[in-house]
């Protein structure tokens, strides 16, 4: 759960981009931070290096205004995709609120991609988080490019369950990244409920119930539909 100090009435939310290297997840938060009021965002981190166009992580912070009485500020970061750097993918993941797994379309990418969302079921559970109640929301990224799979093929290929959302995206033009931001967001502040009657702190990142699951392993259990989520404030509307 987010993290909520009722002194300040504040909510603080972590969204980490996970995927594969140069699928684009920075791309997502230059576009998201180069869209947004200057008054609500903070400065765009990048630690890049010639093998990898983020070695580290990419670290935006946004205000989105109020819920519920509540002043939300919200943390974008993304993980490395090398595997030689999956330590790091660790560290950023820890005390995740939300996951927007970035799928490359291109078909060169197809095994990397399946390799990724292993990996981030894998990094998830170490730390104790179930990978099946983090709210979650797939963009299948570059859908512009010539060679690229269909996204039933990812769908299938990811096991992306019904019920979790999807979006195609041409991150470079900003085509699905807005979309796909407000609805992880969403997804998060459905969690969070009456902000009042939060815990001090951080709660354990647990939905209401399961979904099935999009990870390669088997799952039989399956939980209630998480809630209809409230209206939140868009990313670059003026107030």
């Amino acid at each position: 759960m987010p993290l909520v100090q009722h002194a300040r009435r504040e909510l603080h939310l972590k969204i980490v981009y996970y995927g594969p290297g140069l699928g684009g997840k920075t791309t997502n938060l230059e576009y998201i931070h180069a869209n947004s009021r200057p008054d609500r965002r903070g400065k765009l981190i990048s630690l890049a290096a010639e093998s990898e166009r983020t070695l580290f992580f990419d670290l935006l912070p946004v205000e989105l205004g109020e819920f519920k009485g509540y002043q939300v500020r919200l943390h974008l970061c993304t993980v490395p995709g090398q595997i030689a750097h999956d330590r790091t993918r660790q560290l950023v993941l820890r005390h995740v609120d939300g996951i927007v797994f970035v799928v490359d379309s291109q078909r060169a990418r197809f095994e990397q991609n399946i390799e990724s969302i292993i990996n981030l079921e894998q990094n998830l559970r170490r730390q104790g988080d179930d990978p099946d109640r983090l709210p979650l929301v797939v963009q299948y990224n570059k859908r512009d490019l010539p060679d690229v799979s269909s996204v039933d093929e990812l769908r299938e290929a990811l096991r992306v369950p019904a019920g979790v959302a999807e979006f195609e995206a041409i991150a470079v033009r900003g085509l699905g990244v807005t979309e796909t931001l407000k609805t992880v967001l969403k997804q998060c502040l459905a969690l969070v409920g009456d902000p009042t009657k939060a815990r001090e702190g951080r709660s354990p990142s647990i939905l209401p119930g399961r979904r099935a699951s999009m990870y390669p392993r088997t799952s039989t259990e399956e939980g209630p539909a998480i809630p209809p989520p409230p209206k939140v404030p868009a990313v670059g509307d003026e107030e």
